[in-house]
């Protein structure tokens, strides 16, 4: 099983999007500061995650959230959060 995640940052205002088949172990690694482009911002929670079968569609999801519209369907109606239009939001290319 694969998973599309979002992080936030609980001390910054700070979104990660990312993709791993193992999300516990993937949190692990971020909130112990071994991905250097979340490790200024951590500790993190998992905001969301959606799950798939396989590796190809996530990461297609996982694209598709790091272009403009993505994060902007991300925040309003997934999210469900007007306060995280504010948030930078990082993602591993």
């Amino acid at each position: 099983m694969w998973h599309v995640y979002v992080l936030q940052s609980i001390d910054h205002s700070f979104l990660y999007i990312g993709s791993t088949n193992n999300l516990d172990r993937r949190l692990k690694e971020h909130n112990e500061g071994l991905n250097m482009s979340t490790a200024p911002y951590k500790p993190y929670i998992v905001r969301t995650s959606i799950s798939f079968p396989d590796e190809k569609h996530a990461r297609m999801l996982e694209k598709y959230f790091k272009t403009g519209s993505g994060r902007t369907i991300l925040k309003k109606r997934i999210l469900n959060d007007e306060d995280l239009a504010e948030h930078k939001v990082q993602s591993e290319a």
